[in-house]
């Protein structure tokens, strides 16, 4: 049996645009991508700490660097500026893969710099750990 569970986040990241006008996605700066194995065109889904909305989308490819938190097409409506967002990404995982899951959350600055990283395992039942930022 497989089952969805969080394989990756990205805490607090600040909206830099909303886009409606362009094609659908979540634009995510390359290297924050990379610091938590997320993917182009990988499903995640979005919670608005400001207003409470919630919605999934797919992920593309933003400038390495940038800093870039870009929501794009109809989810746009559901964002502004400067709004705070949790970027979960999910996995269907078997019960074998969930023994070596080691989720990775990338705890966001106002500026979209990683202020801190943590990892846990979730099937061992440790609190998360906590890494300083690169």
């Amino acid at each position: 049996m497989l089952r969805k569970v969080l394989h990756s986040k990205i805490h607090m990241a600040c909206v830099t645009r909303a886009l409606p006008n362009y094609v659908g996605s979540i634009t995510i700066d390359a290297d924050l991508l990379e610091r938590c194995s997320m993917r182009v065109n990988d499903a995640v889904e979005i919670a608005n700490c400001r207003n409470g909305e919630r919605f999934e989308t797919y992920i593309f490819r933003g400038e390495p660097g940038s800093g870039a938190i870009e929501v794009n097409g109809a989810a746009a409506h559901k964002v502004e500026q400067g709004d705070r967002l949790i970027i979960m990404h999910y996995a269907l995982i078997d019960d074998a893969e969930y023994e070596q899951l080691s989720p990775k959350v990338l705890l966001m600055n106002e500026d979209n710099t990683v202020a801190d990283t943590m990892t846990y395992r979730p099937h061992d039942g440790h609190p998360p750990r906590k890494h300083p930022a690169d």
